[in-house]
């Protein structure tokens, strides 16, 4: 009764003000709004602000609750999480600080909560494998043989932590506590002791397997920032002679003319350069490693244009090749070769690129959000997706894809994660003593 009542009185209300007012009006053609988001075309500034601000929440929203590291992959088990990708995450929350998604208190909060983690949990000769269980600071074997220090993921690691220790400065309890603790973890590294009694660098060292992985780091891959770290450490350096055996071997050197043959996977000119600013040359080519890489991306950009005759879908927008979810292998480095090219796109190739290619790249950005709505959801891009036997969108998010969209974006912008690795007073001494000339430092 008292519901009726309340109806017939606004129904009087509204019939009054249409009637004996000339000021205010109902108009009949109000908004009609159904549950999809109305598709509005945004500027580039307001299109990577939305990109940069829906991926962040990857790593704030979805980190795990007890550790605070960045959960492996959003569509696999909660409790692995990974190394490298936190490293990926640490820069995340940086740029979550730059763009005022949170607060700089709340930002060294979570880095103290994930430093304080990594503190007590498993490490092999201070490095840090490639998963861990969330919740307990265990590792989680990769692999059967890959159970213990991987100093490639802890290079990823490392370089978010440094880049850490040099934004958060203030003279509070929480930074002061968050620089003790990083610089703890960077010089707990021994470095030293995974060159194996040689002149290179392993990859892997296990207590049950010990090298028995065999991986020395050789050419270019995802790996130079891994060499810069281990020359900077200021407790276990190791000398510059494995940077060089590694990078300048003539069966391994990045020539300076890049062919499809060279124009590998994109995650390759991503990694390392989310901290170390790539305007630089160490002696194995008289271009710069900036220069190099954008040859590259526009190879692979160029690869998929001209693929167009087997994937239909593939194009000027549509374009980038890296190592993603895949709809047939599960997971796999894709690359322009007709080998290791099965029509699968991922976002993050051709997005994290932006430094390199930014005309190309936000051209990209805007067709995979404008034309390819389901390639978007609560976490940004999904990983990947392939159009040649029927519509395949990965339904996953994955920390090492999702970090370089935003840390690679907010370096084209403001060059921020840049900064904030290049100034440290270890990396500085490591660039030294390789003797690397930059023709651009932020």
């Amino acid at each position: 009764m008292q519901y009726t009542n309340f109806k017939t009185i606004l129904t009087l209300l509204l019939f009054s003000l249409m009637c004996c007012s000339e000021t205010v009006k109902i108009s009949p053609e109000l908004p009609i709004y159904d549950d999809e988001e109305e598709k509005v075309s945004l500027t580039d500034e307001e299109l990577m602000d939305k990109v940069q601000e829906t991926t962040f929440k990857y790593f704030w929203d979805y980190g795990h609750p007890v550790s605070a590291l960045s959960r492996e992959r959003s569509n696999g088990d909660d409790e692995i999480v990974t190394t490298g990708g936190t490293g990926f995450g640490i820069m995340a929350i940086i740029v979550g600080v730059e763009r005022g998604y949170i607060t700089k208190a709340e930002a060294a909060q979570r880095l103290v909560k994930m430093y304080e983690f990594l503190e007590n949990a498993d490490r092999f000769h201070g490095a840090f494998p490639h998963w861990y269980h969330g919740s307990t600071g265990k590792v989680k074997p990769f692999s059967q043989k890959d159970d213990g220090g991987d100093l490639v993921e802890t290079a990823f690691l490392i370089e978010g932590i440094i880049t850490s220790r040099n934004y958060f400065d203030g003279d509070n309890e929480t930074e002061i506590k968050l620089r003790t603790l990083a610089t703890a973890l960077w010089e707990g590294v021994d470095w030293e002791w995974y060159r194996n009694g040689t002149d290179k660098l392993y990859w892997h060292w296990s207590p049950q397997y010990d090298f028995q992985m065999n991986m020395p780091l050789y050419g270019f891959e995802e790996t130079q920032i891994t060499h810069l770290l281990a020359v900077a450490s200021p407790t276990y350096p190791v000398p510059a002679s494995t940077y060089e055996t590694c990078f300048k071997n003539g069966e391994h050197r990045y020539e300076q003319s890049l062919t499809v043959d060279t124009a590998k996977p994109l995650f390759w000119v991503h990694y390392s350069y989310i901290g170390l600013e790539p305007h630089f040359t160490d002696g194995t080519t008289s271009k710069s490693y900036f220069e190099l890489f954008k040859e590259r991306t526009l190879e692979n950009r160029r690869w998929c244009i001209e693929q167009q005759v087997k994937f239909p879908y593939y194009g000027e927008n549509a374009w980038g090749l890296t190592a993603s979810d895949d709809p047939f292998e599960g997971y796999m480095a894709h690359e322009p070769s007709q080998n290791l090219d099965n029509g699968t796109i991922t976002p993050t190739a051709a997005l994290s690129s932006i430094v390199y290619t930014p005309e190309e790249s936000l051209a990209a950005m805007r067709y995979f959000y404008e034309e390819q709505p389901k390639l978007w959801g609560e976490y940004g891009f999904k990983d990947a997706y392939n159009l040649s036997q029927g519509d395949w969108y990965a339904e996953s998010y994955l920390a090492i894809d999702q970090g370089p969209i935003i840390t690679m974006i907010e370096n084209y912008r403001s060059g921020v994660l840049w900064k904030y690795f290049m100034m440290d007073k270890d990396i500085q001494r490591g660039i030294e003593t390789l003797n690397w000339s930059f023709t651009s430092v932020n």
